[in-house]
Formats: structure tokens, sequence, C-alpha cells
């Protein structure tokens, strides 16, 4: 294995090969990870779940399974950041599953939120956005598991249809009909709810 490598040497790592040392439970570079990818994780959970103790909760779930199951990573099929989100993604929607029915609201006010939203997006029209996320966690729990994993990937998440291909290992054209599909769903349950007001159910 070699010297133990210094702090400063594990910073200037690329993530490929601190993962080769988190395989062999190198602490110090799993701490290295941790700290590159620790706050877009919890901005995601965060941005699924709408509970900022359960998005600590779900975080430190996936780390944990992060350091338990790196020997999984495989870097042909994406960076670490990907993998580790899509990790997170995984428990952040159980968790979602779980509370489905306190629906929680979303705080866009967090500040692991508003640090990765371009300041233009914080206008008056998130007051409605934040009421809608509310409703929309509720209508999600109704759907197929296939179908809310992408809408809450969209639309709690952020992410293009792209990036949640690449973070689910599938088709873009399977995303996009999932997408369509769940849409069409939540629309009709908003509509009840809104009046008529789907348009806010895109990201």
């Amino acid at each position: 294995m070699g010297p133990k490598l210094t702090p400063e040497a594990l910073q200037r790592l690329a993530d490929e090969d601190l993962m080769t040392l988190v395989e062999r439970k190198d602490a110090d570079a799993f701490a290295v990870i941790y700290d590159r990818h620790g706050g877009a994780a919890y901005s995601l959970a965060y941005r699924i779940v709408g509970d900022p103790s359960v998005a600590e909760d779900v975080t430190q779930e996936a780390f944990i399974s992060v350091w338990r199951s790196g020997a999984r990573f495989d870097a042909a099929r994406g960076s670490v950041r990907t993998w580790t989100l899509g990790i997170v993604r995984n428990r952040a929607i159980d968790a979602l599953r779980r509370s489905a029915g306190s629906a929680p609201k979303l705080d866009l006010d967090d500040e692991a939120v508003l640090e990765s939203r371009p300041a233009a997006e914080l206008t008056d029209s998130e007051a409605i956005r934040r009421e809608t996320a509310r409703k929309v966690r509720g209508a999600l729990s109704e759907l197929p598991a296939e179908q809310s994993e992408v809408i809450g990937l969209a639309y709690f998440g952020g992410f293009t249809h792209s990036e949640i291909a690449e973070m689910l290992g599938m088709p873009l054209g399977t995303v996009k009909g999932r997408m369509r599909l769940g849409l069409e769903k939540i629309r009709n349950t908003l509509a009840e709810h809104l009046g008529g007001g789907p348009s806010e159910v895109v990201p």
C-alpha cells in the first residue's frame, strides 16, 4: 500500500483516486470525499425531504453507505459526485415516502439551498412555489415509485433530464416518459387543490 499520504497530498488527489483509498478503509481519504461533496449531498437531501433534521440523517446514512460500499464505485459509470448523490437521492426518497403523510414545507430560506440557487430565482413567485411544493410532495406519494423518483429529482433536486438519466442509469427517453406520465397525474391532483395551477409543477 505504501506510506500513508499526508492531508495535503490527499487534497490534491482526484475523487476517483480517493475512492480507491476509501475502498481500503482510509478514513482520511473518506473525510476529503465528505468535505468535497457533503454540502451538495445535504442540499439535495433537504430539497427532497424539506426537513433539516431528516436531511441531516439522510446525508449521514448516505455517507455511511459510501464508506461501507466504496468498492461498488465504478468510474466508468459516472463521477464520484454523481454516484454519491445517487445514494443520497435513494435515501431521501425512501425518507420522503416514509413521511409522506406529514408533507413538510419546502423552506427555500435554508442557507444550504440558497447557496445553490441563483439570486435571480429568489422572486415573489417562490411563495407560490413553496406552497405548491408541499402539495407536490403529497401528490408524489400517490405515484408509482419510478415516476415519483424522476419528478422528485427534477422538482426538488433541480436536476436536468440528462442528469437524472445518468444518475439512474437509464435512457433519456425513459426518464422523459416517466416524467410526462407522473406530471400528468400530479397536474390532475394539484388542479383539485389549487384551482388549476399545474404550471408550478415544472422546475
